[in-house]
């Protein structure tokens, strides 16, 4: 005769092992708050460039030129936090390419616009038109070559001045005009409020964001060791002026900025050469 379990005893042991066994409680499905955060700065910036549309709208075209300052430094982040973070995607990027469009395409020259351009007639709305269709041709251009393959040494050079440095330079009769009426140079706010002054820094400005000219990226910008010292000097001192006097800084910056290209093109080519003549002959 077999001893079998009762029942009862049967019963025990199955409420003992539901008891030992551990609950695994379905996990959430979604995507982690550290991958939204690229998003969110992204978001951030283009709130600050709709916000100084608003500015500009009101007649507060300081506090208008500050939000798209705030935009581009953004802008800056945005794209690295992403990286560290591990959380570039394809939404991110066609995010950015978006508030880029409006921050730095669209914003300034509706800035220009309501500060003096407007005072021309329907011949101040074409320069702000042509830069933005100058900027939304060259974020596409960029975006379109993201995945095209490129010789090494084109890894430190944008094709065309960036769309926040664009951004920048046509603001710069709005930063002088600030400057200039903060040291009283009635003079040089006549000429920088001019619209014809600023028709002409639109449509250069346009210019040099279609071209083919080699600027440098600085994201990826590698110098010798004995530069390295006099270069953080200079950004010590040029943030020393930005506090003290941003608009005298945020002005000279721009200038710096075109006076950079000449020396970018030629290194462009320096690199191109070495590395043609590195290349083994057929």
């Amino acid at each position: 005769m077999t001893n079998r379990p009762v029942p009862l005893m049967q019963a025990s042991m199955r409420r003992l092992k539901t008891r030992l066994k551990p609950r695994l409680r379905p996990r959430f499905q979604g995507p982690s708050f550290n991958r939204m955060i690229p998003n969110i700065l992204t978001m951030l910036g283009l709130c600050s460039g709709l916000t100084s549309m608003r500015f500009a709208f009101e007649g507060r075209f300081g506090a208008a030129a500050a939000a798209i300052v705030v935009a581009a430094a953004i802008d800056g982040l945005d794209g690295r936090i992403a990286r560290l973070l591990k959380a570039t995607s394809r939404f991110g990027a066609e995010f950015d390419s978006l508030a880029d469009f409006l921050c730095f395409g669209v914003a300034p020259s509706f800035i220009l616009y309501m500060w003096t351009l407007q005072s021309a007639g329907g011949f101040g709305y074409v320069p702000g038109l042509m830069f933005s269709v100058c900027m939304a041709l060259r974020l596409a251009r960029f975006n379109a070559a993201l995945d095209a393959p490129h010789p090494a040494y084109t890894y430190n050079f944008f094709t065309g001045v960036p769309a926040p440095a664009g951004a920048g330079l046509v603001l710069f009769p709005l930063f002088a005009g600030m400057e200039a009426k903060s040291l009283h140079w009635e003079w040089l706010f006549t000429i920088v409020h001019a619209p014809i002054f600023c028709a002409v820094i639109l449509v250069g400005t346009s210019l040099l964001l279609v071209s083919t000219l080699p600027v440098w990226n600085f994201k990826n910008f590698k110098m010798r060791h004995n530069l390295v010292l006099p270069t953080m000097l200079g950004i010590g001192l040029y943030a020393a002026l930005l506090v003290a006097d941003p608009w005298a800084a945020l002005a000279i910056g721009g200038l710096l900025y075109v006076g950079m290209i000449p020396f970018s093109i030629r290194s462009y080519h320096q690199l191109k050469e070495a590395a043609e003549a590195s290349e083994p002959v057929a």
